[in-house]
């Protein structure tokens, strides 16, 4: 879905942004262009930013315990 209209900014790119390391809204902005023009849809750009990385945040204990052939 698209998230900034103005600039032709996705949901994907949004949480491709956060798996390479994007943590701000304001590097959001630098790097997409994601609400550098209206403005409107930095909430839900920065909400989605946020579950992204928290999702890839998550720990998962279960991999420690993985045993590698």
């Amino acid at each position: 879905m698209y998230v900034c209209i103005c600039n032709g900014v996705t949901d994907h790119q949004i949480r491709e942004a956060a798996d390479n390391g994007v943590s701000s809204v304001a590097e959001l902005t630098m790097r997409t262009g994601c609400g550098s023009s209206c403005g409107s849809c930095l909430e839900m750009a920065g909400e989605l930013l946020t579950k992204a990385r928290a999702m890839r945040d998550l720990p998962l204990p279960m991999l420690g315990l993985a045993k590698v052939a």
